[in-house]
């Protein structure tokens, strides 16, 4: 006979095995690792079986432990959505949705077009959380993302959050008198260069140039390394060297005199910004909420 709290331990079993780590899967749950710990070990010693094998520097499921990863975990889903689909039948939209965006989107399209909405909806919870890592959505139980469109896996509801998005070389008049402005791509090699270092396995961006239809991935480097669009732009303004950001955020800048364009020509256009969520998700009438904030004020941009 199950015991009462077997899902919530099957559950904080599921989260160590996804994430390879007591630390990490704590930190998601909001328990201490001791707590954690001290709930798998249970959850084993019930079932007679070892679930993880655990070392000094990782963690992973055993044979056992891949066989619940398999058979288990898509039926919890399963019961999640069922409970999410009666929670809906409330008349209130209520429950937690959790997306998964870089900063400046966070903070220039979807808090401005959430934030008069949520005033609405006090039962409605939102997790904005930071992700420059290209987040498989699903696995990490978010219920939306925010890609540009051509990232937007082909089985996801896309919703547009804009036009075509531009990116543009930036650097400041003072760091541009002291070194000639770059003319072509390679150019780029002699300079400083404010990259970002991605999540996904630690790797530096490499700029994505094109003119017509010739391409080119530069690997370039500089002094600063950044895991963020905003102290690049910030470096950028200091005179610390060239950076690769949305052409709208340096707008201003750019307007002021503090920054200047370089390679203009060799700048793209990429399809516009899209939130997407799978299509199991379609039936929270919380998640419809947020995707409808968004899709409207989108549609008056």
């Amino acid at each position: 006979m199950a015991r009462e709290n077997d899902i919530g331990d099957l559950l904080a079993f599921l989260a160590v095995a996804r994430e390879r780590s007591f630390t990490r899967a704590a930190a998601k749950l909001g328990v201490s690792q001791s707590a954690l710990s001290h709930t798998v070990r249970a959850l084993e010693e019930r079932l007679g079986v070892r679930l993880l094998t655990r070392t000094t520097r990782s963690v992973s499921p055993t044979e056992a432990g891949d066989r619940l990863l398999v058979t288990v975990a898509p039926r919890l889903e399963e019961i999640e959505a069922e409970l999410m689909a009666l929670r809906e039948l409330r008349d209130q939209p209520a429950g937690t949705i959790r997306i998964s965006a870089v900063d400046y989107v966070i903070d220039t399209i979807l808090w401005p077009r959430l934030a008069p909405v949520l005033r609405g909806y006090p039962d409605i919870r939102v997790e904005m959380l930071i992700d420059y890592g290209l987040t498989d959505i699903v696995a990490e139980r978010f219920d939306l993302g925010v890609r540009l469109g051509e990232q937007v896996a082909q089985d996801m509801i896309a919703v547009p959050l804009g036009p075509a998005s531009r990116m543009s070389i930036v650097g400041s008049p003072d760091y541009l008198r002291e070194r000639p402005a770059p003319t072509s791509p390679q150019d780029l090699l002699t300079h400083d260069c404010i990259t970002l270092r991605l999540p996904t396995y630690g790797g530096i961006y490499a700029w994505e140039l094109e003119q017509g239809d010739e391409k080119r991935q530069m690997r370039v480097s500089g002094q600063l390394v950044f895991n963020g669009v905003y102290p690049m732009i910030a470096a950028a303004v200091a005179g610390y060297g060239l950076a690769f950001v949305p052409h709208e955020l340096v707008e201003p800048h750019v307007a002021a005199g503090r920054l200047q364009r370089v390679l203009e020509t060799w700048c793209p256009t990429w399809p516009g910004l899209h939130a997407y969520y799978p299509s199991r998700r379609q039936s929270s009438k919380a998640l419809g909420v947020v995707v409808d904030a968004l899709r409207v004020r989108a549609a008056h941009s």
